[in-house]
Parts: structure tokens; sequence; C-alpha cells
């Protein structure tokens, strides 16, 4: 495989860490839904790239035996617990990628997503040093997916990029490979602070305006939904994360908007609705509700896709 395969036809796909933290009940999930894949993120609570080589063997193993595979790996690479500014978690983090894409070769698995380092919401919105830093550090873990045949799609989260679309637009200026790539999240806006004009965090951002200006970059989907509940005590935006369409991602919108423009890659569920995956202190939620909850939700999704396509008065993509 490359990066310049064809790819698969538009497919379902999700974080099932969020129905299982288990592979077996997330590879249960997968099938029940009726998918072929996950999007990989931790097993036993613990990221791929972090596990033991026999915890990673085993799983590696049950993958094969299952006949899910993993197509796109969620890596921690250069994402919000790293600074840009440290020359030691640099290091630390070209290590987790490292690792991840020795993994990603064994899984056959060439998407890998990746971040642009924490944002700095006590800096000035477009920092100098910050943005040396960020598009030199970048530029480097990218052409280490590039040496080894694996694109970098990178996240709208709390990073550099995310901080507003006219971020992700500088970083995509500054970072040219063909192995560079984004990954939208619908919800993620709904939950980050608009930093597109400056240093003000006033306002959440919008999905739809993030979206519109970096869809021609999209080549793949992360589906999130929430509704904005006000800021946190860290000075963080608050969210009450929904069913997709039911929240202000904008969900249906942007799906339809792809889908009509030809898109033809992965939607990966990330519901964050029982679990939120960064939450230092989630709330104890029974194995049980979490695994209805992801599957509840895809079923969901699908139902919305399927409501898009036949608005759009064509069997398959709009």
């Amino acid at each position: 495989q490359t990066s310049t395969e064809a790819r698969l036809q538009m497919y379902y796909t999700g974080f099932a860490d969020e129905a299982s933290v288990g592979l077996a009940g997330q590879i249960k999930a997968t099938k029940e839904l009726g998918w072929q894949c996950i999007e990989s993120r931790a097993i036993d609570g613990v990221n791929i790239h972090d596990l033991s080589e026999e915890a990673f063997d085993r799983a590696a193993g049950m993958l094969e035996d299952s006949g899910v595979r993993i197509n796109c790996f969620g890596s921690a690479v250069a994402n919000w617990s790293w600074s840009a500014l440290k020359e030691e978690d640099f290091q630390k983090t070209r290590e987790q990628l490292s690792r991840a894409l020795v993994r990603m070769k064994r899984l056959n698995c060439t998407m890998l997503r990746g971040m642009s380092f924490r944002a700095e919401w006590n800096r000035p919105a477009f920092d100098p040093e910050v943005e040396k830093n960020v598009f030199r550090k970048v530029n480097e873990l990218v052409r280490m997916c590039e040496e080894a045949g694996v694109l970098y799609l990178h996240e709208n989260c709390n990073n550099y990029g995310g901080m507003s679309w006219k971020h992700t637009l500088k970083l995509l200026d500054h970072v040219k490979s063909p192995n560079f790539k984004l990954v939208f999240d619908t919800g993620n806006p709904v939950i980050n602070f608009d930093r597109s004009n400056g240093d003000a965090l006033e306002h959440v951002q919008s999905s739809w305006e993030f979206y519109s200006h970096v869809k021609e970059f999209i080549y793949y989907v992360h589906i999130k939904d929430g509704k904005f509940i006000g800021r946190g005590e860290n000075g963080f935006a608050k969210a009450e994360f929904t069913f997709p369409g039911e929240g202000e991602g904008d969900v249906a919108r942007i799906v339809e908007d792809l889908l009509r423009n030809g898109y033809d890659g992965g939607f990966s569920m990330e519901p964050h609705m029982k679990l939120v995956f960064h939450d230092s202190t989630p709330s104890a939620t029974a194995d049980a509700e979490r695994y209805q909850n992801y599957v509840e939700y895809g079923r969901r999704f699908m139902k919305l896709v399927d409501g898009i396509k036949a608005k759009c008065g064509k069997r398959s993509i709009c």
C-alpha cells in the first residue's frame, strides 16, 4: 500500500474505544454495526503506540482473526498535551510517531491522525515564536510519515491549527507535502473559541464557517456534535455532546455538502457522549451503556446519511 492508492468508496468507522475499553468489545460493536473498520486509539486504556510488544502482538492477532481492520491510527502525536515551545515535548512525540509507524506497517494502515501541538491560549493568536516552532516541527513529523508511506491527517482540535480556519490554512501554507492532509471534526469548533480575528476568547467557532474555508483539503471526517454551554473553570469552552445532527456542529449540512461534492472517504464516529476520552476524571459509566450509545450513534448517523442520499435523489453518493 502507498499513500496514493485508490481509496475505498465512502465508508463508516469510529473510535470504538468509546464503545468498549477492551478490543473484543470494540470488534463486537464494529461488527454489530456492519462495519469493517476501527479508527484505533486505545486498547485497555492505552494508546496503541504505547502498548507493550506483547499486548500489541495480541491485539494485532485479534484483528487479523476478526477480519476488522484499522483504517486510521488515532495517535496522540503533537496533540494538546505537547507544547510546540518545548524541545523535550517534541522529542517525546517524535518517539511516539516512530513507534506508531512501525505498528502501522504491521496493521497495514496508512492514515495517522496527528495534530499541531497545544493551542497556547495565553499568547497572541498568531505568535511568531509559536508559529516558527509549529511549522518546523510539524514539517519534520510529516517527513517521517512521508518516508513511511503514511498520510499525516491534521485534526482541528485544541491545537495550533484548531484555533481557527485561518490557522489551519496558514499551517497548510507552511507544510508542503502530498502526505499532509486534513481530518475535519464537525464537533470540535463547538468547543473551541475562535481566534481568527485576534486574542479575544468571546465566541466559539462555527463548524460550517470552518468547514467552508478548508473543505478542499479534507481527506477524512470525524463525526462529533454538541452544544456550547459556557466557559469552564479552566477558561475553555464547555459542551454538551449530542447525537449527530442534534447539536450545533452543522453535521447534516456539512455531510450533505461533502457528498454533493463527491466525497468518497470515511466517516468516523467520535460520540464523546458517555466518555470524553481525554477527560482525566470521567464519570463512571456502565460498559453496557457505553456500548449501546456507540452503536446507537452509528445507526443514527447512517440513517442521517441515508436521508441525505434520498434527498439527493440518487441511490449512492449525491
